[in-house]
């Protein structure tokens, strides 16, 4: 019996492929990262971490001195704006997480008065009411 060249080297050459083939899988795999639970957790939590962060910084500034004496002077009961602060989109929360930040940082360098810092926090507390009405 005579093999001709096609019948010795097709058999070879597909042994050499699949082991080819299967060391390029093998290599594929030991790249491919792979993203730990834990990191999963803590994506999934910083939205929730920014929501609360952003919520005790509006309410740490309607709590101040200044801002009871706003919300005083305007017949706002506190218990209603600390209600309606959870109730905020969180790009609502945001935003006015970001003024208070700004109101705050500012009156304490002394670059506000205190009338000022109760003008604002009147506008937030008005941007808070109108957001909330339109929702």
């Amino acid at each position: 019996m005579r093999f001709g060249m096609k019948q010795v080297y097709a058999p070879v050459l597909a042994i050499l492929m699949v082991l080819g083939l299967s060391g390029l899988f093998a290599s594929a795999q030991e790249t491919q990262h792979v993203v730990s639970l834990d990191d999963l957790n803590k994506d999934a939590a910083r939205p929730t971490q920014t929501r609360q962060s952003n919520e005790e910084t509006i309410r740490s500034l309607l709590s101040s001195a200044a801002g009871q004496k706003a919300l005083k002077s305007s017949g706002v009961d506190y218990q209603k704006v600390d209600k309606a602060i959870g109730q905020l989109s969180d790009e609502d929360a945001s935003k006015l997480a970001q003024r208070a930040r700004v109101a705050q940082r500012d009156f304490a360098a002394g670059t506000l008065s205190d009338r000022d810092l109760l003008w604002i926090i009147l506008i937030i507390v008005a941007v808070l009411i109108i957001a909330l009405a339109v929702r």
